[in-house]
This record gives C-alpha cells, sequence and structure tokens, in this order.
C-alpha cells in the first residue's frame, strides 16, 4: 500500500508499505477513504513527542470501508462504512466500563495516563495510523461505527477527532446558562470548542488567536467575539477589561504544546524540548479566568514537565478539568445537532489533498500557508 511515512522532524513522504494484516481475531482491515491531518500530528512533524520512530505513519482522524475482519468480530462486515475514534479502547477494563475509552488500560504498555491512539507515537502504543490507503483497527467491535446514511462522509470524519474534541472541551468546561466563555485557540478544535459553547448556553463566546484568518472563521464559523492577541499589549488584562475586571466564567484551552505568545517558554518546549509542551495558553487560561471558574484542557500536552502556574490556579480556587476525548461517548448528542442543522463539522475544511502529496499537506499546515485550517488526506484509491 502507499502510506505517509515519518522520517524525522519535518520529514514526511508518502512511500510504499507492506499491507497491514489481521494480527488478532478482533482486528479489522480498512481501506481509508477519508483521512485528515490534526493540529495534534504537527506536534510529531516537529519532533515534540517522545519516541516516534521512523518509518511510522501518522493519522487518528479516518474514515473507510471494511476490507477483511477477524474471525472474532461479530458487528462489522465488509464493505460497511465506518468511523473511527481516535482512541483504541478494548471496551473491559475498568476505565473503558466508565466511558474513559481514551484511557483504556489493555491497549498501551508504554503509559499509565493515555490509552492507545492510532498513529501517534509508541509513546501512545505504537499503532500505525490511518493517512495511508490500509490501516489495521484492533478491538474492531468496540471502537468503529457504521456511518449512517444520513450523514456525510467529510462530516463523520471530522467527528472522529476534532468536532468530538471541541464539544467534549465545552462539556468539561461546565458551561451555565449566560456565562461568558474565552477559548484560546482558533484551530479546528477550538472553532467546535467555541460553536459548542453556544449550543450550552454560552451567553458570550470570545475566541483568542494570532492568526487573522483563523480569527475570521472563528467570527463566521463559531459567531464568536474575536481578540488578537499580537495586537494587544497584554491579552490577560484585555480579557479582564472585557469581562468587567472579574475574568471569564470559563476558559477553554485548545492550543497545547505549541503556543506562541512567550518567547522564552516557546523556545524551551518547541525547540529545546526542555518542557512537555510550551505552557502560554494553559498559564493565561489560569489568569484569564474569574476566580472559582472552570479551565477546560483540549490542547495535546506531551508527559514531560511544563511550567504551569498552578499556585495561582490554587490560590484562585478553579476547577481544572482535562482528559483525551472519549470520542464515541459524545456520537448519539453530535448525530442530533447535526441533522437538526445546528453544526456543519465540514464547513472548516479547506483543503484536499491526495496522500501522494502528504509532505506538502503536512508543509502547507505546519506553515499556516493559503489560510489552512483543515487539511484532508484523500488516498488515491479513494
Amino acid at each position: 500500500m502507499r502510506a505517509m511515512t515519518y522520517r524525522g522532524p519535518y520529514k514526511v513522504r508518502a512511500e510504499e508499505k507492506a499491507d497491514p494484516k489481521l494480527e488478532h481475531p478482533n482486528d479489522a482491515i480498512v481501506r481509508v477513504t477519508r483521512a485528515a491531518i490534526c493540529g495534534s500530528d504537527l506536534h510529531l512533524y516537529h519532533g515534540m513527542m517522545p519516541d516516534t520512530r521512523v518509518g511510522s505513519t501518522f493519522g487518528h482522524e479516518f474514515v473507510g470501508v471494511v476490507e477483511s475482519v477477524g474471525s472474532g468480530v461479530e458487528h462489522l462486515t465488509v464493505g460497511d462504512r465506518v468511523m473511527v475514534p481516535f482512541h483504541i479502547s478494548c471496551g473491559t477494563c475498568y476505565f473503558c466500563a466508565r466511558g474513559l475509552f481514551s484511557n483504556c488500560h489493555n491497549v498501551n504498555p508504554n503509559a499509565t495516563a493515555v490509552g492507545g491512539i492510532f498513529g501517534y507515537s509508541h509513546t501512545c502504543g505504537g499503532f500505525d495510523g490511518g493517512q495511508a490507503e490500509l490501516v489495521r483497527v484492533p478491538f474492531a467491535d468496540v471502537g468503529p461505527q457504521r456511518i449512517p446514511d444520513d450523514i456525510d462522509e467529510d462530516d463523520a470524519l471530522l467527528m472522529t477527532d476534532a468536532l468530538a474534541t471541541g464539544y467534549f472541551g465545552a462539556q468539561l468546561a461546565d458551561i451555565t446558562e449566560g456565562q461568558t466563555v474565552v477559548v484560546f485557540g482558533a484551530g479546528p478544535v477550538g472553532l467546535f470548542a467555541a460553536r459548542s459553547a453556544w449550543l450550552m448556553g454560552a451567553g458570550r463566546v470570545i475566541v483568542v488567536d494570532h492568526l487573522e484568518y483563523r480569527l475570521a472563521k472563528a467570527r463566521e464559523f463559531a459567531y464568536a467575539e474575536t481578540i488578537n492577541f499580537g495586537e494587544v499589549d497584554d491579552i490577560v488584562l484585555r480579557l479582564k477589561l472585557e469581562t468587567d475586571g472579574l475574568g471569564a466564567d470559563t476558559v477553554i484551552d485548545a492550543v497545547g504544546a505549541e503556543a506562541d505568545g512567550n518567547l522564552l517558554q516557546h523556545i524551551t518546549s518547541a525547540k529545546l524540548k526542555l518542557q512537555g509542551g510550551s505552557p502560554v495558553a494553559l498559564n493565561w487560561a489560569i489568569d484569564a479566568v474569574r476566580k472559582g471558574g472552570v479551565v477546560s484542557v483540549m490542547g495535546a500536552y506531551g508527559p514531560m514537565f511544563s511550567a504551569v502556574k498552578f499556585g495561582d490556579a490554587m490560590n484562585k480556587g478553579l476547577t481544572l478539568r482535562m482528559n483525551q476525548c472519549p470520542a464515541k461517548r459524545q456520537w448519539p448528542r453530535l448525530f442530533k445537532h447535526i441533522r437538526a442543522g445546528h453544526l456543519k463539522p465540514s464547513d472548516i475544511i479547506t483543503h484536499r489533498i491526495p496522500l501522494e502529496h502528504i509532505a506538502e499537506g503536512y508543509h502547507l499546515f505546519s506553515a499556516k500557508l493559503d489560510d489552512c485550517i483543515k487539511p484532508v488526506i484523500v488516498p488515491s484509491a479513494a
């Protein structure tokens, strides 16, 4: 098959790779029809995630058609169109039984925190991802779901991570009616978090970023007020002034490990790899939320130390809520919102890139060229 392969930081390419095989009776092989590049993939691309091995295939957002199934698979058949959550879960462990599918205890021997994730380094289990023509899907009766006939394939693709994660971020923010919500980051997850905040009763939504084309999308897609932090002297002070000096009721960090805004923090994390991620956005969230407020963290951070202002969070009496999203748990609600016309996830897709041009796609997305917000990868076989 043809697949994206990692050759080192900032180096990826499409090349021939052995077809995946059924390794367990509960496996399925899925022929990928759509994949996406996620902002989290850029952490791998930039060399931020430990144990990202040469030859790995990225891609945790994908949909496709079932090509073959193991003898133990009961709920899928060859030819089914399926959407596959970004996380891999066994469905029976202590955490899966409680709906914490992204924290599955049985699928990742290398960590005690996160479970297995498709295409996200050996830190997250070492599973190849879906930026390829074919992908092996373990526990095929647990994760994948048939795409309903009335759900567009592009919308289903975005439900495998970006939409589900943004919606989950708004859930964790514990929004009550009329509250002011600030979202740091106007990438796909931030856009979906901002749009979802309205569904949960927000009275005001403010999105913060420094790229004007992304802020324009936040105004158009998420109906949000926007602030360009590059155009103000102190973003925390500006947000305080916008909220009667108190701070926002709840803040969502949808940026994560490569946040700009503080040169020292960015260099020590993104360049020198001395932290598990730049804590700029998270520290801004802690400072910009009111006392007694809630900070929801959706941005991805690595397992290493990060210089977070935990003392300020403690002394302000904040509630910090975070996790990798248990995507499949969000799908029933999201299907309802899409069918009701409250959401059209594919509206944020800006580029469609053949798998053969995956290197250009990563460069385009990483360098923020051509107003790129969400690139979709289309295997030639699709």
